[in-house]
């Protein structure tokens, strides 16, 4: 007997695993948008999301370019940065999402089980994370920024120490279950603020994959564990309200431009550059949060002392 279909020949048991990863992931958007709706109601930094975005969809990542940028500009306080990239993003993530799982073509079993891996870290992370103070946050986006300069360094072609790949479009056994939790942790790392792009492409590599599998793989965990973490952020109220529809609305056009119009840049210098800002990024909240805690410790010194008669 037939499944039942419709007049234009609709079959609910035709569909494939990856149409209801589409499915799925249109419903976690739908819902996202629900809670984002009530959260908040103004604009800003549409140029740094751009510019962002536009390079994102490129392979080399939005998080770490836009920490920096915030951190220039002073556009957001820094214990506001991980919820605002998280709750930003996301829109022009799942663009990516959609656009690179329909055009690589990567095994659905290991698709959905690292994906589904990234989602459960950031679901963790993000409960930490969006309660944290501001020094902590200081020194978790800095030390992991840092850890981020020095692997976009390695993957430069002039260095060439991380591994090229390989040929396979599925994990099973052993590596599978590397992979499932090498991407828990860069889902929890991400709630950080600290991009999943570039350390997942590398994990896509070192587990012997071909290196376009990793965009379909990286762009859907984002799109995933993005409105999922970010619905922890947005009720702490961790996050810049007035810098996130911007970041949303200019975003989906760098997308949409990088993947259909330029589609590939010569990207070495552009890389050297990030490499460049994300370190001096990374060692200026790492001085930040060392003042911080000399403040804290010499107001607690001070009111330690007994008062003079």
């Amino acid at each position: 007997m037939q499944a039942p279909s419709d007049a234009t020949g609709f079959s609910i048991a035709a569909l494939t695993a990856r149409d209801w990863l589409f499915i799925s992931l249109g419903l976690v958007t739908a819902g996202y948008l629900v809670v984002l709706s009530r959260a908040y109601k103004t604009l800003a930094i549409s140029v740094v999301s751009f510019v962002a975005n536009f390079f994102d969809t490129l392979g080399i990542g939005s998080f770490a370019t836009t920490t920096s940028a915030l951190r220039q500009f002073k556009m957001v306080p820094d214990e506001q940065i991980p919820g605002t990239l998280n709750v930003g993003y996301v829109l022009p993530t799942v663009a990516q999402a959609f656009i690179y799982t329909k055009l690589v073509p990567v095994d659905p079993k290991t698709l959905i089980a690292l994906i589904a891996s990234a989602v459960v870290g950031a679901w963790l992370g993000a409960g930490f994370v969006s309660s944290w103070p501001r020094r902590q946050i200081q020194m978790a986006m800095g030390g992991l920024l840092f850890g981020f300069a020095i692997i976009l360094f390695l993957s430069q072609p002039q260095v060439n120490l991380i591994p090229a790949g390989g040929d396979a479009l599925e994990l099973t056994g052993g590596k599978l279950a590397i992979g499932m939790v090498g991407n828990f942790v860069l889902g929890a790392v991400m709630t950080v603020g600290i991009g999943l792009y570039a350390p997942c492409m590398i994990l896509i590599y070192l587990l012997g994959m071909k290196p376009t599998a990793a965009f379909p793989i990286m762009m859907g965990s984002c799109a995933f564990l993005m409105p999922l973490a970010s619905v922890r952020f947005i009720r702490a109220g961790s996050y810049a309200k007035n810098a996130v529809i911007g970041m949303l609305v200019a975003g989906i056009p760098a997308v949409l431009i990088a993947a259909f119009i330029v589609q590939s840049l010569p990207l070495d210098t552009v890389k050297w550059l990030v490499v460049a800002v994300v370190a001096y990024t990374s060692i200026n909240l790492l001085r930040s949060a060392k003042r911080e805690r000399d403040v804290a410790s010499t107001a607690t010194a001070a009111e330690a002392q007994p008062a003079t008669p």
